[in-house]
C-alpha cells in the first residue's frame, strides 16, 4: 500500500514547499470547541459559510476519509511598497495570479496521482474552497502552529503560505502535531489598528481592516475602520508584517505565478477611487482580487483620500 514518504516525495516533485499527514479522529475536540466560541462571539461577521457544520467534522465533507494530507505553499516575494500617502497598500497575498488557481491545479494533479496507485483509493480536495479547518489540519499534520494572529506560522517560511488539503480514504503514518512557538509575543496584537485581536487566537473580524476591505459589501465602511486604514484598500499584512518569524523567515517563492503584478505593488488611491469595470478587468485578471468589486475599489480608495483630506478627483 501508498506510503506516507511516497506521499511527500511526491508531494516535493509537484512543488509544494510544505506537507505533513494527520489521522482523522485521533484528535481532542478543542479546534471544534475554539469555533464555536468564536462563531458564537459573532467574531465572524457576514460570512455565514463559517456557521456551515460540515466545518466541524470532516467527516462530513467526505464520509470515507481517514488521513488528511495538509500541503502548503510559500507566496512571499521580496517586493517592497512604495512609499507615499498617494499609493494604497494591497496583501501580499493578492499580488500575483489568483492563489487558488495555483493552488488547485496541484491538488488536482495530485489526487489523481494518488488514485492512480491503487483501485480502492478515493480523495476529495480543497484549497480553500470549502468547509474544512485547514490551519487546524495543517498544525496536525506538523506544518506549523496556529499563531496569535489566527495564521499558521512555518519554521521554513514564517506565515506566507497557502494551505491545502486532500482527504484520502486510507490510513496513513501520521507526523506529531506541531508546537506553538509564539511564546509571550504579542507585537501582532499590540501592532493592529482596530484592535482586532482582541485576545489571543481570536481575530474579532468585525474590527479587521482586511475583512471589511475584501468581505465587507456596504456602500460605506464603519468609521472607526475608515477612518484607520492607513492606506489599505485590499487586505492588510500589519499583523504578519511585525511577526519576528516573518521577519526572519520569509524567503522568495520559485512559483512564478506569485510574482505581483506591477500595478498590485503600488497602486494610486486617487486611480482606485475612479475605477470603473473594464478598468478593474484589465487590472485584476486571473486575480484573487477580483472578489473586491468596482465599487468596492473606489469606496476603500475614497475612504484614505478622505482621511488624507485628499479627493478622488485630485484636488
Amino acid at each position: 500500500m501508498l506510503t506516507s514518504e511516497e506521499i511527500k516525495t511526491y508531494a516535493d516533485y509537484l512543488g509544494f514547499h510544505g506537507v505533513g499527514i494527520a489521522r482523522v479522529g485521533t484528535y481532542p475536540d478543542q479546534a471544534v470547541e475554539n469555533l464555536q466560541t468564536w462563531l458564537a462571539w459573532g467574531y465572524h461577521g457576514e460570512m455565514d459559510w463559517m456557521t456551515n457544520p460540515k466545518r466541524q467534522d470532516i467527516r462530513a465533507c467526505f464520509p470515507e476519509v481517514k488521513s488528511v494530507i495538509a500541503l502548503a505553499l510559500n507566496y512571499y516575494t521580496d517586493h517592497q511598497r512604495q512609499e507615499g500617502k498617494e499609493y494604497g497598500k494591497i496583501s501580499r497575498y493578492g499580488w500575483g495570479r489568483d492563489y487558488h488557481k495555483v493552488l488547485l491545479n496541484k491538488l488536482r494533479n495530485f489526487s489523481r496521482w494518488l488514485e492512480a496507485q491503487y483501485p480502492e483509493i478515493q480523495t476529495r480536495y480543497y484549497g480553500d474552497t470549502g468547509p474544512i479547518q485547514d490551519k487546524v489540519w495543517a498544525q496536525r499534520a506538523g506544518i506549523g502552529w496556529i499563531a496569535k494572529n489566527g495564521n499558521l506560522i512555518t519554521r521554513k517560511y514564517g506565515s506566507w503560505v497557502f494551505l491545502g488539503e486532500i482527504l484520502i480514504n486510507i490510513e496513513l503514518e501520521a507526523d506529531k502535531p506541531h508546537t506553538n512557538h509564539c511564546g509571550t509575543c504579542r507585537r501582532c496584537l499590540d501592532a493592529c489598528p482596530t484592535g482586532a485581536i482582541p485576545q489571543p487566537y481570536f481575530v474579532d473580524a468585525n474590527r479587521c481592516i482586511a475583512y471589511h476591505t475584501i468581505e465587507n459589501r456596504s456602500q460605506e465602511l464603519p468609521e472607526a475602520i475608515a477612518s484607520k486604514l492607513d492606506n489599505w484598500v485590499a487586505g492588510c499584512d500589519i499583523c504578519q508584517d511585525v511577526c519576528p518569524w516573518n521577519q526572519r523567515f520569509a524567503q522568495d517563492t520559485d512559483i512564478n505565478e506569485f510574482q505581483p503584478y506591477s500595478w498590485n505593488v503600488a497602486p494610486k488611491l486617487q486611480e482606485l477611487a475612479n475605477l470603473d469595470h473594464g478598468e478593474w478587468n484589465r487590472r485584476f485578471p486571473a486575480s484573487a482580487l477580483r472578489r473586491i468589486k468596482p465599487f468596492m475599489w473606489r469606496r476603500n480608495a475614497g475612504a484614505n483620500l478622505s482621511t488624507l483630506k485628499l479627493s478622488p478627483d485630485n484636488t
